[in-house]
């Protein structure tokens, strides 16, 4: 209990008195803040990518490629195999026949509207049935394209990211020109980032002939994949891959994602060092500036231990400070904060949002905390260790 009633009234003393520390206190701050907000920011733009391509589709939906294929640009379909593939079992049917989609996938220029450089956009043409496949798809302004007419409705994600892209505009892609005609939304999926027109009207202006490049489909349920699986890949007037929606969109967020988190890795250590050594400056001017202080304590019977503790506390409290700070710079500035990039899988843009996570905040403070421990320890054990008598002589 005495080593407790110790600690307490030192780590008082200790927080009353920062003030006076305040130059060397607050550089350490701004240091652990900017550690913790660079840390934060920059794995917000993995989990937000990943967290887009986990929106897009779902366990009860299956797609549906050339056989070798690892995305629709490398794929390719007659029409006679997305015909077999939506008579499949397993696939669920509606009044206006199988819920399956059968699509054909290119790219196309525009600008973006932060920098005005061009990208990638996908321009997806579509058959009626994709509307059920995509259970969250919704008309959010404009209405539907019209079947057979060279008109195209927008994702919500690449008309806020892509210039061009408002009601009522026109392009000229491949050999035909097309009006903007709607914009819809899909539950936050990779939808939301592309450009949607009619398959049959897309086909020509492309020179596609009757061929398509993947089938969407939606099953009966989660445990008819397996039937509908095997009666394709077992069907000798076919070679195909077919997997599950989900697992192919997060199989293609695992590469930006790992990426992300090595470079976040990377420059969070470099600056946590930076971090340290700052810490370590202020700590050790706190037990200079003390020194004659923490001698008369330990001569009046405070422990070492005691005084360890309460400047590692200090330290803590510094670092916990910083984290704070830099936490709420990262989430107040950036979470939610719309922007695209390249997915080397479709070599397309995708719009998403930096997510900015509670996992990623904790993990946050954790690297503060250790930089506060760090910075904190040494300079705690040589308070600890300062000889009574000689700190007492010390002006």
């Amino acid at each position: 209990m005495q080593g407790i009633s110790q600690l307490a009234a030192l780590i008082g003393v200790n927080l009353r008195t920062l003030g006076q520390r305040r130059g060397s206190a607050l550089s350490t701050i701004v240091g652990v803040a900017c550690v913790v907000a660079v840390f934060v920011v920059v794995l917000s733009i993995g989990e937000g990518f990943r967290a887009t391509m986990a929106a897009t589709g779902s366990p009860d939906s299956a797609l549906v490629l050339r056989g070798g294929s690892d995305s629709e640009m490398m794929s390719g379909l007659l029409v006679d195999s997305t015909r077999i593939i939506a008579d499949a079992p397993g696939v669920a049917r509606a009044a206006s026949g199988p819920e399956a989609s059968a699509e054909l996938f290119v790219v196309v220029d525009l600008p973006k509207r932060s920098t005005g450089t061009d990208a990638n956009v996908p321009l997806r043409g579509v058959q009626p049935a994709a509307f059920a496949v995509r259970k969250g798809f919704k008309i959010i302004a404009g209405r539907n394209f019209e079947p057979g007419k060279n008109e195209i409705i927008v994702g919500r994600g690449a008309a806020e990211q892509f210039a061009g892209l408002d009601l009522g505009n026109t392009h000229r892609w491949g050999e035909s020109e097309w009006t903007v005609v709607g914009v819809f939304s899909d539950g936050g999926s990779l939808s939301e980032s592309e450009i949607w027109t009619d398959a049959r009207v897309l086909q020509p202006a492309y020179r596609r002939g009757n061929t398509f490049q993947s089938v969407h489909a939606r099953l009966e349920s989660p445990a008819a994949f397996t039937a509908f699986k095997d009666a394709l890949t077992a069907d000798p007037r076919l070679d195909v891959k077919v997997v599950r929606e989900s697992e192919y969109y997060a199989e293609q967020s695992q590469a930006l994602t790992t990426l992300v988190r090595f470079l976040g890795g990377f420059i969070t250590v470099l600056m946590a060092l930076g971090a340290i050594f700052g810490a370590l400056n202020t700590m050790y001017n706190a037990v200079a500036s003390r020194t004659r202080e923490i001698a008369t304590l330990r001569a009046l019977g405070f422990g070492r231990g005691p005084v360890v503790l309460s400047i590692l506390a200090e330290s803590l409290v510094i670092a916990l400070l910083g984290a704070v700070i830099g936490g709420a710079v990262a989430y107040f500035g950036f979470n939610g904060f719309q922007t695209s990039t390249l997915n080397w899988q479709s070599f397309s843009q995708v719009a998403f949002a930096f997510r900015v996570t509670p996992p990623l905040l904790v993990t946050g403070t954790v690297i503060a905390l250790a930089i506060g421990l760090i910075g904190g320890l040494l300079p705690a054990l040589r308070a600890a260790r300062l000889p009574v008598a000689t700190a007492l002589r010390e002006l």
